[in-house]
């Protein structure tokens, strides 16, 4: 660890593989490991999610999914603060769980090819590095692990409004081809 010790109430820099491995919550909040890579550590949380997706989604009902997502939501709130407050900063750039739930919801609602997944990552990372207006609204109203988790969620149903609005709106055949929508 970079900055003194997680539990002294000290800043940590930079987490490592010890931080990572000495709580549960520390190894969901970094996403398994993928907040620990040193650059767009977002965007790897983010990627995180394919992984997980391909693996439950053919083995759940979509209600026990939508159940699953509910849960990692609600716990979310606890991993995120939990995690933030052992990093000394309550949304340290290495906790990427609340984009990678947040991806797994978009997922879900997501056509289940890969050019739809595609596109919907590409619009979800926008919509969560950018925060145009009502998402940077909700991130400075929400504080804790509530507010690390909400902004995440936020962008991933504009993401969500985005696909639909392309889905409804575009005829089909175009952009994304005849046999992919």
């Amino acid at each position: 660890m970079a900055l003194g010790s997680a539990y002294a109430g000290h800043m940590i820099a930079r987490p490592d593989v010890r931080f990572l491995l000495r709580h549960p919550a520390h190894l969901l909040g970094l996403s398994f490991g993928a907040g620990l890579v040193p650059f767009a550590p977002g965007t790897f949380g983010t990627l995180a999610a394919f992984p997980l997706f391909w693996w439950l989604q053919p083995r759940l009902a979509p209600l026990q999914f939508l159940v699953l997502l509910g849960v990692l939501c609600v716990l979310g709130i606890w991993i995120c603060g939990r995690t933030g407050r052992a990093l000394g900063i309550e949304d340290h750039r290495a906790i990427v769980w609340d984009e990678t739930v947040a991806f797994l919801v978009v997922l879900f609602f997501t056509p289940p090819v890969l050019i739809w997944q595609a596109f919907a990552f590409l619009l979800f990372r926008l919509f969560d590095i950018f925060k145009p207006g009502p998402i940077r609204a909700i991130e400075k109203m929400f504080r804790g692990g509530f507010g690390v988790m909400i902004d995440d969620l936020a962008a991933a149903f504009f993401a969500l409004l985005c696909l639909a609005l392309y889905k409804t709106f575009v005829p089909l055949g175009a952009w994304f081809g005849s046999g992919l929508v």
